[in-house]
């Protein structure tokens, strides 16, 4: 089994970061700030363990906080190698300390931070740190942003949309953002079309948080996103954009993307073992019959029951394909669910169940236990 991502914060890296700083700052007290990272450290989940560091940094850079942003960004590394993140690895978290102690110390000096966070975010990503600021004054923040989304740099565009996600993964809400939808989508119309993949994908995942609280407003903007001269680049991002929305059935999300509810279908002649053990994988297959006198555009996913911990089960969707199915005519699909034990997912024995999602409507298709 993999090791825990948290220990890439390891006494190892807190003596990497102290000799980064002291040799651009050798009164720097390297020895006391290892002694203060590393105490407790094992202890701790990944991002405590960048929190007991940031407040290490706190303790023994200058006092002041612009010398003390001065040290640390004279010790920067070199800048992302490419435009992509995929590949990159734990890598660059090494300098998530740097942006949690900007997050927590800098608003005092807006600009200076904002800059600073302009460097961070071409070396790791201030996604998360930028949120303080734009609570604190989210008209300067976003003024910001506006010429960011015009920077040469895509991780620096990428800051842009990823870091005004109402639903960011491990940050915490920003109550402007959630009551201002309108101005998110001004900064997402700068970037709909940039050439980066990475930008886009970040693009589609933010108008994906959106949906779950302002479905009407994203279906209303992928519309206008997929008329006229659409590139093919930006209908991907729009189906991106709308999975959550179609795995739910929304009939705005399904016509934007051509397919309609209420599909007119029959599953049968489903193939699925009885049984599986943890660890192992579960090779599915099925037929869709149409009985529909016309053809059905049709975005096809499944979604699992898993059992829990305390029992109870919870599904969960994966995409499955997109088919052009017509009339009177059937198709056999095929799947297969992983039961690896994951750093995101445990499996418990127990009784599953597995259906079919066809533009939203369930049909279901089998149940199998699994077993220890």
């Amino acid at each position: 089994m993999a090791e825990p991502l948290k220990v890439f914060f390891s006494p190892a890296l807190v003596r990497r970061l102290a000799d980064d700083i002291a040799r651009v700052a050798p009164d720097f007290p390297a020895r006391a700030f290892v002694r203060r990272a590393t105490s407790g450290l094992e202890q701790l989940e990944l991002l405590d363990r960048g929190k007991h560091i940031a407040r290490a940094l706190y303790a023994h850079l200058p006092p002041a906080y612009p010398h003390a942003l001065a040290v640390l960004m004279r010790s920067l590394g070199p800048e992302h190698a490419s435009d992509e993140l995929v590949g990159g690895g734990m890598a660059p978290f090494y300098y998530l300390p740097h942006t949690l102690f900007v997050a927590e110390h800098g608003l005092d000096h807006f600009d200076l931070s904002l800059r600073a966070q302009y460097e961070l975010t071409k070396r790791f990503t201030a996604e998360s740190s930028i949120r303080p600021y734009i609570a604190r004054d989210p008209e300067r923040t976003f003024a910001q942003l506006v010429t960011w989304a015009q920077d040469e740099n895509p991780h620096v565009r990428r800051l842009v949309s990823e870091g005004t996600r109402l639903r960011l993964p491990w940050a915490s809400r920003v109550a402007w953002l959630d009551a201002n939808p309108r101005r998110v989508l001004e900064l997402l119309e700068l970037l709909k079309d940039d050439p980066a993949t990475v930008v886009r994908r970040s693009v589609a995942n933010n108008l994906n948080d959106l949906s779950r609280d302002h479905a009407d407003l994203v279906v209303e903007t992928c519309r206008a996103w997929r008329n006229g001269d659409a590139s093919s680049e930006r209908h991907a991002l729009v189906r991106h954009a709308l999975r959550s929305l179609v795995k739910k059935g929304h009939r705005g999300a399904l016509a934007v993307l051509g397919a309609h509810a209420q599909p007119k279908l029959v599953v049968n002649a489903a193939q699925i073992a009885k049984r599986v053990r943890i660890g192992d994988q579960l090779q599915f297959a099925f037929t869709l019959q149409s009985t529909a006198s016309s053809t059905q555009d049709l975005i096809v996913d499944y979604a699992v029951h898993f059992v829990k911990a305390n029992g109870t089960a919870r599904p969960k969707v994966f995409k499955l394909k997109r088919v052009q199915l017509e009339a009177r005519s059937s198709v056999e699909l095929t799947g297969r669910v992983s039961f690896a034990s994951m750093t995101t997912r445990q499996h418990y024995p127990g009784l599953h169940r597995i259906e079919v999602l066809a533009n939203g409507e369930v049909f279901p298709l089998a149940e199998f236990e699994v077993r220890a």
